[in-house]
């Protein structure tokens, strides 16, 4: 069977079709930096790979820390004004964006495709979570404004200055735009830094139909080591916001020290799935197929099982059956026009594919035992096509306490799986990364589920059935090393970014105190 990319879905049709609703958002094809309030073609231009298929797509333009300092000034100077205005007239204009944005929805979820390598379902939800979630704001934001933490009348006021947005490049629109929409309608001006690794091409169309809308935002692109400091340490930076892995997240909290300045740091963790006097398999299989969505490139993903020993064999007869029938390869092409439905497409580059599968090869080194590795034979591609992004899913037993994958995330289709005696080794195991945002516990006694979930060290803690990081009203978190600073989600998210009365203290973890909701 032959493979190709329908003619309207090439990088080519796509780039032509985005360029030519936003052109003032790029020079030549390659996207430019928006600055106080103009697109400018500055910055050196490197190369932007698609993991698709290794070909270049766009560039970069990267910016020094002297550009971005004084787009950080001029970002200050526009957030004043529009904490000026009411919040009709940022309701307006953030709806007047979300509009703009769903008549381009398509090609932003093309976009993200190429960009980043989501299949086309995937991309679409990307696109359509941060609309939806952006027009549930606008019409309760208003009423989160109008009281504090505990609920009781109180006006709130934008931070002193705009926020910071330096997300990681999984989830471009549902995450980041969504987030920015939230803070302009709390009356922020917002700062965005471009993802190196993809999602420039996304994230400047956005922009630009935001900027037409006349919101206050700034794009710029640029590597962490140039940005970090004028967008985190920068005193007139109000607030940081920052998603990502805990080596980068370390850094910028260690920026943060003593600076008294609001932040949302989301790091990762290592999500586990707990099983422990168990029967209900086929419930599980559906979970576990879906767990495999963009090959597990998700700070929410459950790469670790934690399984009593009894229930061993059961759980491989349940857990292999899907583990080998997961699709993967190219997430737009198919034998006619019909985008094809795959669970995941590349990982975000094949340097990434390929420390991947070092990872891989060291816990077998150590002692890890192979219950499933595959092949990226078994994935559909276009004959001669780059491969090196790709990675088919593993599976590995015991994996040794020498070996990264034992107490890291791998953020890729790599599960492993521990085998535990008792409920003490249980909630050991599953508490193995010192915190993380979500954990689910498989019982039939589900009292015994509820109590233990207390003492796992996550946010969030599904009972027979997995926690996502939600939509709307929901809150979202992390326990531990997972998460620094403010709570977000619904109130949480408009009360992080907002100044309420003296002595107010969010919900989050802070260096003085924790404080959870009731997720």
């Amino acid at each position: 069977m032959t493979l190709r990319v329908p003619e309207h879905c090439t990088a080519a049709a796509v780039l032509g079709r985005t360029t030519a609703a936003v052109p003032e958002a790029f020079d030549d094809g390659v996207p430019r930096n928006l600055i106080d309030g103009r697109w400018q073609a500055n910055g050196e231009p490197a190369d932007q790979v698609s993991p698709v298929d290794g070909t270049v797509i766009s560039q970069l333009p990267k910016l020094d820390a002297e550009t971005a300092v004084n787009a950080v000034h001029a970002a200050t100077r526009a957030h004043h004004a529009w904490a000026q205005t009411t919040f009709d007239q940022r309701r307006a204009a953030v709806l007047e964006a979300v509009e703009a944005m769903s008549q381009l929805r398509d090609d932003l979820a093309l976009l993200l495709a190429w960009e980043i390598g989501k299949p086309w379902k995937a991309a679409c939800a990307d696109v359509d979570r941060c609309l939806d979630g952006a027009r549930w704001y606008a019409d309760n934001t208003e009423r989160m404004l109008s009281q504090d933490v505990e609920g009781a009348p109180h006006k709130r006021q934008p931070l002193p200055g705009p926020v910071s947005n330096i997300a990681s490049w999984n989830y471009p629109m549902s995450v980041l735009v969504h987030a920015e929409l939230v803070q302009l309608l709390a009356g922020n001006a917002v700062i965005a830094k471009t993802p190196t690794q993809g999602g420039a091409v996304t994230l400047t169309a956005a922009h630009a139909l935001m900027a037409r809308a006349g919101l206050p935002v700034t794009l710029l692109s640029g590597d962490g080591s140039a940005l970090s400091d004028p967008l985190v340490r920068s005193p007139e930076v109000g607030a940081v916001a920052f998603v990502g892995g805990r080596s980068n997240g370390g850094k910028i909290a260690a920026q943060l020290v003593d600076s008294g300045k609001r932040h949302m740091l989301e790091q990762e963790g290592l999500n586990t799935w707990g099983l422990w006097e168990f029967s209900d398999w086929e419930g599980l299989a559906a979970h576990l197929r879906k767990g495999f969505e963009y090959g597990k490139q998700r700070c929410t993903a459950y790469p670790r099982f934690v399984v009593q020993r009894k229930l061993v064999d059961k759980f491989l007869a349940t857990y292999l059956p899907v583990v080998q029938s997961v699709r993967f390869g190219h997430p737009l092409a198919s034998a006619d026009d019909e985008l094809p439905a795959l669970d995941y497409g590349p990982l975000i580059s094949a340097a990434k594919a390929t420390e991947l599968e070092g990872r891989v090869q060291e816990a077998l080194r150590h002692g890890a035992v192979p219950l499933h590795h595959g092949d990226k034979s078994q994935g559909s591609f276009i004959e001669g096509q780059d491969t090196s992004a790709y990675a088919a899913p593993v599976t590995l037993l015991a994996p040794p306490g020498a070996s990264r994958l034992m107490h890291e995330e791998p953020f890729g289709p790599v599960d492993t799986v521990v085998v535990v005696d008792t409920e003490a080794e249980l909630l050991a195991q599953m508490n193995a990364s010192n915190g993380a945002l979500v954990a689910s516990i498989a019982s039939d006694d589900e009292a015994f589920a509820a109590d233990l979930a207390e003492h796992v060290q996550a946010f969030k803690v599904g009972i027979n059935k997995p926690r996502s990081r939600g939509d709307r009203d929901e809150a979202f978190g992390g326990r531990g090393a997972s998460w620094k600073g403010a709570f977000v989600g619904g109130q949480y998210l408009v009360h992080a970014v907002t100044q309420g009365p003296p002595g107010e203290q969010l919900y989050g973890n802070f260096p003085g105190y924790h404080r959870y909701p009731q997720t």
